[in-house]
């Protein structure tokens, strides 16, 4: 049995579980306690040394960082193969995928930040919005180009590059910024949440939402017992949007980390 190390609010574990579930692999998966803090140990942080989701586990085999994981599923099960045939196609989507999990995620990463753990408020936070807004209207337009005439972002049939596009989707219209109605990405995305594969990964992340709504959440980042990890596109998305403010006040309060060194 696979079993996948997970959080049902990342994207990043969403992709893979999509993945799985396209290829018909029965899998479990584990919640790392300590995320939240930085105390992360134990089994996960073997399986993971950097301490985030998602980790995969096979057998004796151990695998960190969600586009390795799925090149592994599709190496170690490749029917149905999520990666177009074609090498010009593959090399297509794998950049679909580094714009979705850099430059997308960090958008809505930072509204995050801003709506549910209130680093910033007033006109500040407005300001940050409005940022957001913009930007994600840029990627739209982008996506709209890459998607062209096809169905799909991978071509004829669902893959890898859908897989890496709408858990980010669903994560913006989760927050306000939905593709506009009647475009062809709005239709996409409704063909897209429409698969068994992303509608029960979808429904998981819901559920987990509504489980771990807590009113104190904003309090306890204030006080420290709750880190928010400022990965490098993510540190970079609140700097260059205007939100230096936020990552100082976070750095003298001691609330936001960063990955932790190895060994």
């Amino acid at each position: 049995m696979i079993t996948l190390y997970d959080h049902p609010l990342s994207p990043y574990a969403q992709k893979v579980k999509i993945s799985l579930r396209e290829k018909g692999l029965a899998f479990e998966t584990v919640a790392p306690g300590g995320l939240g803090a930085g105390g992360a140990q134990g089994d996960f942080v073997e399986a993971s040394p950097r301490a985030e989701v998602p980790a995969l586990v096979d057998g004796d085999v151990r695998i960190f960082d969600s586009t390795i994981i799925l090149e592994y599923l599709d190496d170690a099960y490749p029917e149905p193969a999520m990666r177009p045939a074609a090498a010009a196609d593959r090399a297509r989507v794998r950049m679909l995928e580094e714009v979705m999990d850099t430059h997308f995620e960090a958008i809505n990463w930072g509204l995050s930040e801003i709506r549910w753990f209130r680093r910033a408020e007033g006109e500040a936070a407005e300001a940050l919005f409005a940022q957001a807004r913009r930007q994600t209207a840029g990627f739209y337009a982008w996506l709209e180009t890459q998607l062209g005439g096809r169905d799909w972002f991978n071509g004829d049939d669902f893959g890898w590059g859908d897989l890496s596009v709408v858990p980010y989707l669903n994560g913006a219209v989760g927050h306000g910024n939905p593709p506009a109605n009647g475009s062809k990405l709005a239709q996409w995305l409704s063909r897209a949440n429409a698969r068994p594969s992303v509608a029960a990964t979808t429904a998981e992340a819901a559920e987990s939402g509504r489980a771990s709504t807590m009113p104190n959440v904003a309090e306890m980042v204030e006080k420290g017992l709750f880190k928010r990890e400022y990965r490098d596109h993510r540190l970079e998305w609140m700097i260059k949007s205007g939100g230096i403010e936020v990552v100082l006040k976070g750095l003298e309060r001691g609330n936001i980390r960063f990955a932790p060194d190895f060994g």
